[in-house]
């Protein structure tokens, strides 16, 4: 099992990534979050701002630029820590340890909440949501992403992390591969049931990044440029649901 310091470094390659489908699907997640935040940020209050999990903070400067006050939580030391280093450029930067699922956050105290790619590592989604909920002011902005539950990706990763077959993966990346960790991946039909049930009204709802096993690995440029062309296709489709990321814009 993957410790939390390697997790943070694996945070980081990502975007870097030498495999041009695997550098494109972190990057495109980042880039819708970057632009959600940018937009949202315009309609409330740029008050105060929390990231629940902010793991290698990616985010945190964006948010620290736009909001007088931001709060980095997490039931996490080593991600905090991380984070810390943030704080000698970002001054309203604050780190807490908390557990969102049973936050000591004050009640109505953040004008926008970031959640990205932290739910599927959290058993009680429907707890961390209505927690979520409960921390933001009346009209306050959730921005939240989630791997889908039955995208090829993720369905791949199973297979990939069985023994032996590991090594393989390993062998063809030459970059760090860790266990994802997601024990609670779910459909869109779930994340928008669970927080239409902890009482937000969902202003927008997306999806992005497509994976193909095989031809992301062993295609390079060609293998990207005909996933980039499916995701287009897949977009607003029946079939969307086999693109990799689903984001929420939501109001409380």
């Amino acid at each position: 099992m993957a410790t939390n310091t390697e997790l943070v470094q694996l945070q980081q390659t990502l975007y870097n990534s030498k495999n041009p489908t695997r550098r494109w699907l972190h990057r495109r997640r980042r880039d819708q979050i970057i632009d959600a935040i940018q937009r949202f940020s315009l309609k409330v209050k740029q008050k105060r701002a929390l990231e629940v999990g902010p793991g290698s903070g990616i985010y945190l400067p964006i948010l620290a630029e736009r909001f007088e006050e931001v709060i980095a939580s997490d039931v996490e030391e080593v991600y905090l820590k991380h984070a810390s280093l943030l704080q000698n450029i970002h001054p309203n930067l604050n780190l807490v340890t908390d557990d969102i699922t049973n936050s000591k956050l004050p009640e109505a105290s953040f004008d926008l909440i970031l959640c990205t790619e932290v739910i599927e590592h959290i058993a009680d989604s429907v707890s961390a949501i209505a927690g979520m909920h409960r921390l933001l002011k009346p009209g306050g902005i959730l921005v939240l992403s989630t791997p889908q539950r039955w995208s090829p990706l993720e369905l791949t990763a199973k297979i990939a992390f069985l023994p032996g077959i590991i090594n393989l993966v390993k062998l063809i990346y030459r970059e760090p591969i860790l266990e994802t960790g997601h024990i609670n991946l779910m459909t869109a039909k779930q994340v928008t049931h669970q927080l239409e049930g902890a009482g937000f009204h969902i202003h927008e709802s997306f999806k992005s990044g497509m994976y193909l096993p095989l031809i992301a690995e062993f295609t390079g440029a060609f293998g990207l440029r005909l996933e980039r062309w499916l995701e287009i296709k897949l977009t607003n489709s029946p079939l969307d649901w086999l693109l990799w990321t689903q984001y929420y814009i939501a109001e409380a």
